[in-house]
């Protein structure tokens, strides 16, 4: 409710401030200053501990599957932002919006499969879906190519 509500406020100003920061590439001096970059990691170690619990029979198949695509998130976020070009950070963030896709469709996967609990994905999904925002909203806060 009203918590919740206050949360998002406060985060679309942090967003907007992170933006504004790689806008003038004043602030933000490394990718590992960026929330966006912060919460794809946080989302990373969740899924190796999450995967780690999976059978052993699926290590070469849907853990490593996920494991990969998490780490592409947070990767694909650093590289953007190190090339210092708004136009190839805009397309470093589109991979990493798609490897999130890919996260959650794996994670939806191994909860029919019967390999996660309901409220560990819950907790996974939450971040997930923190950052299917972010990232949306951190490409329109870029300031247009020139």
């Amino acid at each position: 409710g009203r918590n919740l509500n206050i949360f998002i406020r406060i985060f679309k100003f942090y967003i907007v401030l992170v933006a504004k920061k790689i806008g003038e590439r004043t602030m933000v001096k490394s990718y590992k200053d960026l929330l966006i970059w912060q919460k794809g990691m946080d989302l990373v170690q969740l899924i190796y501990e999450l995967t780690h619990q999976f059978p052993k029979h699926e290590q070469y198949g849907l853990s490593n599957q996920l494991r990969r695509a998490a780490v592409s998130i947070p990767s694909n976020i650093a590289e953007g932002q190190a090339r210092q070009s708004t136009l190839e950070f805009r397309n470093f963030l589109s991979i990493a919006r798609g490897s999130l896709a890919e996260v959650e469709t794996q994670l939806l996967i191994a909860r029919r499969l019967g390999y996660v609990q309901q409220n560990t994905l819950d907790r996974v999904l939450d971040i997930q879906e923190e950052l299917s925002r972010m990232i949306p909203t951190l490409m329109k806060k870029l300031p247009a190519p020139k």
